[in-house]
């Protein structure tokens, strides 16, 4: 707080104490209002965030500045007055004939009694055999029983020996591995439960209250022994051969989001976090991805995971995966450009909306446009081999990369925004970036973003909002070895339930008498297995 003056000691100020003094109440009152900026950009921030939308799309982003000024914004003079036809679509269906019997082809069909006419029915209404049977009418309905149960009866034959060399001797029928011992557990119903609470986010307390709906009594408590016990047995190692696959692809892609984990955690609202590494965007052939739970962020934790990892790893901004590409001589950082362009939305989504001329010609608005240019363009090139998107990447993206590092340089050593406003923040981040966004220049197979790993963990963001914590670190070892499989198998367009099901039929198969599965056995298995049985396969549209 600067000294304050009273008149008479003002009055008895030289001029050049009054100049000095004038001077510093100016440089206060331009930190007043920088800092004032600032707090209406963060409110207006995290309004937009509270209220607004959240895509951070331009299309987008210009729609919101047009709305205070649609005639202004969208008066173009050369466009042509639309048709008739354009103005008045036509109101019929345009739905392809036989498409619903294309939709329900590959369901069984159960067909019904006919619905009949009887003979003295006719006869009243048209009069004796004046009347002939014509071409039956058909059509189709689909039915849904959503809880069906059934209770397995196992007969196992037992017979003893009453005389010969093995005299009061039993001998009993060959039966089937139990998923888990002396449990009532089958397949069928703990992939039921796995596909509700992991593949449709919903809380083990929901299945149990549905379950008792339902005139079956299954504890939450149990349901989480059977995953915990299932996860331990087979898809800890189940998973580690999906890990194995994953780290010999030459481009990975990773993220992490919070969890708590009250169990594993140091202090109440403590954070843990759950990785997601998966496969990079363009490897279609045998897409991964890997969650693992961690009780921290820090570079240790994915240092563990990649150590013998030979590629390119795309990411967020963390320090902690730059710590990686120093660490480890054989990774190589790629940076995301969807989180690069993150502070100019913000700042062109805070903007005052009133003034949309002003809007247009700020610097993140044409940071924004700038990036926007290298989507287009690398969009369309998404269908392309990899060596040929590398060659385009290299005549087209190249030089407007190059062009906008070095017109952020510019905008950052002119000083054209307050460098603690929210663009200045971006431009400080992307240049001090600079070498990890361009990484993707460099080869054809990389991403220039990392939204594939966002969407791949977007699962366990929803689900999380639902059950709110985890209560041990063992249960969350558990969902992330379950969230491993089954957003692989959605990858591998698998419906989780039936390979769930699968699986877990034959994972009891490949464990010896000690328990212990040979890794050998598993490729069969794997969710890109030619062996996966059909019913497991998402049905594909004509």
């Amino acid at each position: 707080m600067a000294d304050r003056h009273t008149l008479e000691e003002l009055n008895n100020c030289s001029r050049e104490e009054l100049i000095t003094i004038v001077l510093m109440m100016q440089g206060q009152l331009d930190t007043l209002n920088e800092n004032i900026e600032r707090l209406i950009e963060q409110v207006r921030i995290a309004n937009s965030y509270r209220f607004g939308k959240h895509t951070e799309t331009l299309d987008s982003i210009d729609g919101q500045l047009s709305f205070f000024d649609e005639a202004e914004s969208c008066c173009d003079l050369s466009v042509p007055e639309p048709a008739a036809e354009e103005v008045l679509p036509s109101r019929r269906n345009h739905k392809k004939k036989g498409q619903r019997e294309t939709d329900l082809k590959d369901f069984p069909e159960e067909i019904l009694p006919p619905y009949q006419v009887s003979t003295e029915e006719l006869d009243t209404f048209y009069g004796a055999d004046n009347w002939r049977r014509m071409k039956d009418e058909t059509y189709k309905r689909l039915r849904h029983e959503p809880e069906s149960w059934t209770v397995e009866v196992h007969t196992v034959e037992v017979y003893v020996g009453t005389g010969g060399d093995h005299q009061d001797e039993f001998l009993r029928g060959k039966r089937p591995k139990d998923l888990l011992r002396g449990s009532i557990v089958t397949p069928s119903l703990l992939a039921s439960i796995l596909n509700v609470k992991y593949v449709n986010s919903s809380a083990l307390h929901r299945v149990e209250q549905e379950f008792q709906r339902n005139g079956v009594n299954i504890s939450r408590q149990t349901m989480s022994n059977w995953i915990i016990r299932c996860a331990e047995k087979y898809f800890a190692p189940f998973v580690d051969r999906m890990k194995q696959e994953l780290l010999s692809l030459p481009v990975t892609q990773s993220d992490e989001t919070p969890t708590q984990v009250i169990g594993d955690s140091d202090r109440p609202n403590s954070k843990c976090y759950m990785w997601v590494h998966r496969s990079g965007e363009f490897y279609k052939e045998r897409p991964v991805v890997i969650y693992e739970y961690q009780k921290g962020r820090d570079h240790e934790k994915p240092l563990e995971f990649y150590r013998n990892y030979k590629g390119v790893l795309v990411t967020d901004s963390l320090a902690q995966y730059h710590l990686l590409d120093k660490k480890l001589p054989g990774v190589t950082n790629a940076n995301c450009w969807a989180h690069a362009r993150r502070a100019f939305a913000d700042a062109v989504k805070a903007a005052d909306k009133k003034d949309p001329l002003s809007v247009k010609n700020s610097v993140a608005y044409q940071a924004l446009q700038k990036i926007a240019e290298f989507y287009r363009i690398d969009t369309g090139l998404k269908e392309l081999p990899a060596t040929d998107r590398l060659t385009q990447r290299q005549t087209r993206i190249k030089p407007l990369v190059e062009d906008f590092f070095a017109w952020a340089k510019q905008q950052a050593a002119e000083c054209a925004v307050p460098p603690k406003s929210r663009t200045g923040q971006g431009l400080n981040f992307i240049i001090h970036q600079e070498n990890y966004l361009k990484v993707f220049l460099t080869d054809g197979d990389i991403p220039i973003d990392n939204s594939v790993s966002e969407r791949a963990i977007r699962t366990f963001c929803i689900g999380k909002k639902n059950w709110m914590f985890h209560n041990t670190a063992k249960g969350a070892g558990a969902s992330a070895l379950v969230y491993s499989i089954s957003e692989t198998a959605k990858l591998n367009n698998l419906r989780p339930y039936y390979y769930f099901r699968y699986i877990l039929t034959e994972l009891p198969k490949c464990c010896d008498e000690k328990g212990n599965i040979d890794p050998a056995k598993l490729d069969q298995l794997m969710p890109w297995a030619e062996e996966i049985p059909e019913e497991c396969r998402k049905p594909r549209r004509s």
